[in-house]
């Protein structure tokens, strides 16, 4: 599964916890409570990705059922998203030194006090109760943001009066969005199978080839997704691929692929003609795309692991390419809705670093571009420094590149983006609150063409 299926597959356990909230919630064993307080014991440390230490947690205790499995599941991406709000309530008690009450208190704000039977909470009663006096929204605005001091400052100067929205937005699980392969099949013939199998299915508001599901089914072990009709990518990353507007036998570069979600759209969109270079330096991750564009039916695809942006096997490349993105290494703070662990693993001494390197594969890329070629940058954060301000700093040193609309590249293939988003132009800028997407950013880039003398 790519990190990017294992981020869906994490953003679906919010709203199953808003459900059976509403309905009055299960009865919580005190199985359930001694297995999230160790759960939370070693997530709490944020020493790692959650879905990746949540993984290996319910692979090594086998006692658990998969109701049990989907509670403590609920609870550590609640605990995640609202641990600045749960610390408030519990100081001075800190949650990762007393994972078992930490675990009792986000149980019973998912599903009740009354949740929580006397037996299973025991000689923690007293503290449970005077925590849970303590109401959320009688924080300050920043603890309620759910966010680090640092992040929240940035993102309030950037966002204005909107940023009270935002955070609520990145408080929430993301929707389940697929992209059709239309190489394939057709979204309408997709959304119709999805629908005969009971699957609550919509287009995708924006993107052509998306669809957006209203229930969170396990979806890789159906046909459907073994055939390669479908795969799991969120309706921003969708439009970044529509960015790069790819041809039918052109030259294309994906030069930091990963495990090769956009990749797989520009096939696509390339109708598998053309060539398809796919570049990382994570050889592990990029080795997860060969199976995937099996099943996706490619054949113009051509992984490559490189060393560094200034490989030799990108120098050898230089000029040659029609279009180039650029979806850098980056903060990630758009897909806190489905990573909420990153805004507590995330700080601004990594931020620094990221940024650097961001400007380093910008440079790198933009080498690979012929004239008259196109250069995307994209990113999955909402930060300008990151975004806006890296390639204005690149433009001011590249007299050779200009920056095209990029409402205008998505309208001429029928793609019409709300009002709010144009409002970014020349950028393409996604924000939860606004798209109910994950957040992404775009420019696109035109290396002028070299005249004649």
């Amino acid at each position: 599964m790519s990190k990017e299926e294992r981020r869906k597959k994490a953003g679906a356990h919010h709203s199953v916890a808003e459900r059976q909230s509403r309905s009055g919630g299960p009865r919580v064993t005190g199985l359930i409570v001694d297995e999230l307080g160790k759960a939370l014991a070693t997530v709490l440390k944020l020493d790692g990705p959650a879905d990746v230490l949540m993984s290996r947690f319910f692979r090594l205790n086998h006692k658990l059922g998969s109701r049990d499995r989907s509670i403590i599941a609920e609870a550590i991406f609640f605990t995640l998203r609202h641990l600045s709000t749960i610390a408030w309530q519990m100081k001075p008690i800190v949650p990762a030194r007393a994972p078992r009450l930490t675990a009792m208190v986000a149980l019973a704000r998912i599903y009740g006090r009354d949740a929580l039977d006397e037996r299973t909470v025991g000689n923690d009663a007293g503290p449970l109760d005077n925590i849970l006096r303590s109401k959320p929204e009688n924080a300050t605005p920043f603890v309620q943001s759910e966010l680090p001091y640092w992040l929240y400052e940035r993102l309030n100067e950037q966002f204005g009066d909107e940023a009270p929205a935002l955070f609520e937005s990145m408080k929430e699980g993301a929707p389940l969005d697929l992209r059709v392969n239309l190489l394939k099949a057709k979204r309408e013939e997709v959304i119709a199978e999805l629908t005969e199998h009971g699957v609550q299915a919509l287009p995708t508001p924006m993107s052509p080839d998306g669809i957006r599901l209203l229930t969170k089914p396990g979806l890789t072990s159906w046909p459907i997704y073994r055939e390669g009709k479908i795969d799991v990518q969120d309706e921003g990353s969708q439009l970044i691929a529509r960015l790069v507007q790819p041809k039918r036998g052109e030259m294309v570069c994906d030069f930091c692929a990963g495990a090769g979600g956009k990749t797989l759209a520009l096939g696509a969109l390339m109708r598998s003609t053309g060539r398809l270079y796919a570049f990382d330096v994570n050889e592990k991750r990029l080795s997860g795309l060969t199976p995937r564009m099996r099943r996706a039916g490619l054949s113009n695809v051509h992984p490559i692991a490189i060393k560094t942006e200034r490989d030799t096997r990108v120098k050898r490349l230089t000029g040659k390419f029609d279009r180039v993105l650029v979806d850098a290494p980056c903060s990630g703070t758009g897909t806190l809705r489905r990573n909420p662990d990153l805004r507590w693993r995330m700080n601004e001494e990594e931020l620094a670093r990221i940024n650097s390197i961001q400007a380093n594969v910008l440079e790198s890329a933009s080498r690979l571009v012929k004239s008259g070629g196109r250069l995307v940058y994209a990113t999955c954060s909402l930060l300008e420094v990151e975004n806006q301000r890296v390639v204005e700093a690149f433009l001011s040193k590249h007299p050779e590149y200009e920056i095209m609309d990029a409402t205008d590249v998505l309208a001429k293939q029928g793609v019409n983006l709300p009002e709010c988003a144009k409002a970014h132009a020349p950028y393409f800028v996604m924000a939860p609150h606004q798209s109910g997407t994950d957040g992404f950013f775009g420019a696109v880039l035109v290396k002028k063409e070299m005249r004649q003398s």
